[in-house]
């Protein structure tokens, strides 16, 4: 099938192309085409998501040691805001600084975190035996014993998983390039799960690399009893989010992608 991205005299594709054959027309795609765009993530989730939904960007992750101190954010949810920007602009500028002739056009950085004690007023359903909670912060978990403790700590309960995403591109005024994030949230419930099956999916170790650990798209997914909120955020990416996200810069940003 002809790319509908390809002119009707059959030029090829610039150097530089993220924008797959199935990918939906859309303006801001079209921004897109023959622009070097970069995920600073080695993530196959989000790189999967993107994929799917037509965008293949280079991966680049970054080196960015994500040690933020969760105490120095008031609200939480800003933490993996603060993340995902870290992240963006170290892969930007240091693009940049290796190669100054071809640097990126457009830099996403996203983190995912899920957080204990879900707050009232996030969906419909209210919460107000936790409302005044202080919510945590579920890091990857150290070991299989930790995973188990997490798991047994969220059974029966309900988590938020929260993704902060940043875009960084270049613009004409200092420092050079511009930053816009965006987050989402997402509830996720657990089922009343019987602890030997806990400690099936503790040993499976599937979620030793997960934050909170659990991978929902995974073994996981027989953990949940229902989620609240877009799933692909659960798994690492809210490509939903994003496409409004693009479409509200291309409308909004004159200097969006023009460079």
């Amino acid at each position: 099938m002809m790319n509908f991205f390809r002119s009707k005299q059959g030029v090829s594709l610039p150097e530089h192309n993220c924008v797959l054959p199935h990918a939906l027309k859309l303006p801001a795609l079209e921004k897109l085409i023959g622009k070097r765009v970069v995920l600073a993530s080695n993530s196959p989730r989000r790189k999967d998501i993107l994929a799917a939904v037509g965008i293949q960007p280079e991966i680049v992750p970054s080196t960015f040691d994500e040690l933020l101190p969760h105490s120095s954010f008031e609200d939480l949810h800003e933490y993996p805001v603060a993340t995902a920007t870290h992240k963006a602009v170290e892969v930007y500028e240091r693009l940049v600084r290796e190669n100054p002739d071809d640097p990126a056009d457009l830099v996403i950085g996203a983190d995912t975190v899920v957080l204990t004690h879900p707050q009232s007023g996030i969906s419909s359903t209210p919460f107000p035996e936790v409302a005044t909670v202080s919510q945590e912060i579920l890091e990857k978990p150290s070991s299989r014993d930790d995973n188990l403790r997490m798991l047994l700590d969220m059974n029966g309960g309900v988590c938020e998983v929260v993704t902060g995403v940043t875009i960084v591109f270049p613009v004409l005024e200092a420092p050079g390039y511009k930053i816009k994030s965006i987050e989402e949230r997402t509830l996720v419930y657990f089922a009343d799960n019987p602890d030997h099956l806990l400690e099936a999916y503790a040993d499976s170790a599937e979620g030793i690399d997960r934050a909170g650990g659990f991978a929902v798209q995974g073994l996981g997914g027989v953990l949940i009893r229902k989620i609240d909120g877009d799933y692909q955020n659960v798994v690492g990416f809210p490509i939903a989010s994003f496409f409004k996200f693009l479409d509200q810069l291309v409308d909004e940003e004159d200097d969006f992608l023009a460079i």
